[in-house]
């Protein structure tokens, strides 16, 4: 199983000091938090795709592509590239280029993001959403399997005998996660073609993200990819951690209270009952993640929201030291003890090629 974490690289001002950091401030803080997720052993570090103000991620592939050339283990990954307003050729070519200037250390999760206005900007109709995040994926697949393409959709130009450069890594396409928090079409859009969803479990209860994870999951099967169990799931998740409860409800309340995304509404204390948000000692976080399995069943990725809401860098780099030595190497353990046979782990780059290499040896026995 993956552990990492994610961010969406929000610039907020931390309510305990008045210090809002600059954008340069906070993109390099990013750029050090993806290497400190990589020193204390996580194994992936996930950028968000945002293009308004307080968010300063508009360019993933720019950001990744850097923390690429300054790291040798950790996978880098997207916790949304905007499938609905980028164009699809440019996603092909930017993530193929990843690809390569990573060694294969890359994949993404495609979604359509949760700011309106972004449809517009880029030249497009948010009542068309779902319809432009199933016609363009279509797209983007084409692009990455196919040498020469020749296509014609709704909402784009034709293309006509178009090779996308460069090609994908081993001949290999980077591993799509189809990230939602509450379309069911998207989970049938992962299921239709075996790729992995990703329920961003950060703000809708239990029983929501279960749900979505079980249509998925049937769905999966229905397509003919394999067992339900061995679908491809990921899950986000929010902590917050210190020695005991207490000291961590203290130190983060300020920060809950005042965050852009949900500050001034429920209550700290509600949230974390009714959301999977854990604020508490290692213990708690540890016991909370387990018991996600209990509700989703085994699954390959679990990515935590550490940076964010004002927090100071030095704080972040606290919590990644805890969660890197008192908490994954439990969580690792105990997944593993529980996993039932035949689940398959996260796919990679090496594990894909091998996949591929496999079957085409198949292919010639066969033959």
């Amino acid at each position: 199983m993956q552990f990492g974490i994610f961010t969406v690289g929000d610039v907020t001002t931390d309510p305990t000091t008045g210090h809002t950091p600059s954008e340069a401030e906070r993109i390099r803080a990013m750029v050090t938090i993806a290497q400190k997720a990589e020193e204390v052993g996580l194994d992936v570090f996930a950028a968000g795709e945002h293009h308004n103000p307080p968010f300063v991620p508009s360019s993933p592939t720019t950001m990744l592509g850097y923390i690429a050339a300054t790291t040798e283990r950790i996978i880098l990954s997207t916790s949304t590239t905007l499938i609905t307003t980028n164009d699809p050729v440019k996603i092909a070519e930017d993530y193929a280029m990843l690809q390569h200037l990573a060694d294969g250390r890359t994949d993404l999760v495609l979604g359509r993001g949760n700011t309106g206005p972004v449809y517009p900007w880029f030249g497009q109709d948010i009542r068309q959403g779902v319809n432009l995040a199933i016609e363009n994926y279509a797209l983007l697949r084409r692009l990455w399997t196919e040498e020469v393409v020749d296509w014609q959709g709704h909402f784009r130009t034709p293309l006509q005998g178009f090779t996308s450069t460069p090609r994908p890594l081993d001949g290999i396409a980077p591993f799509v996660w189809h990230g939602s928090i509450r379309t069911p079409e998207i989970a049938e859009q992962a299921a239709y073609y075996g790729d992995g969803f990703f329920a961003n479990h950060i703000f809708w209860p239990a029983s929501h993200t279960a749900q979505m994870v079980r249509l998925y999951r049937e769905r999966f099967e229905h397509h003919g990819h394999g067992p339900a169990a061995n679908a491809i799931v990921g899950l986000g998740g929010q902590v917050f951690m210190a020695k005991n409860s207490q000291d961590a409800v203290r130190q983060f309340r300020p920060y809950f209270d005042n965050a852009p995304v949900y500050g001034h509404g429920p209550s700290l204390e509600d949230f974390t009952s009714q959301t999977p948000l854990t604020v508490g000692s290692p213990q708690e976080v540890i016991d909370r993640t387990l018991g996600f399995r209990e509700y989703v069943g085994d699954y390959q990725r679990q990515l935590f929201l550490m940076d964010h809401a004002g927090l100071p860098l030095k704080t972040v780099l606290e919590q990644l030291d805890i969660l890197g030595e008192e908490v994954v190497p439990v969580l690792r353990k105990e997944f593993a003890a529980r996993r039932a046979a035949g689940v398959p782990d996260a796919p990679t780059h090496a594990s894909l090629v091998a996949a591929a290499q496999a079957s085409a040896v198949a292919e010639e026995v066969a033959a």
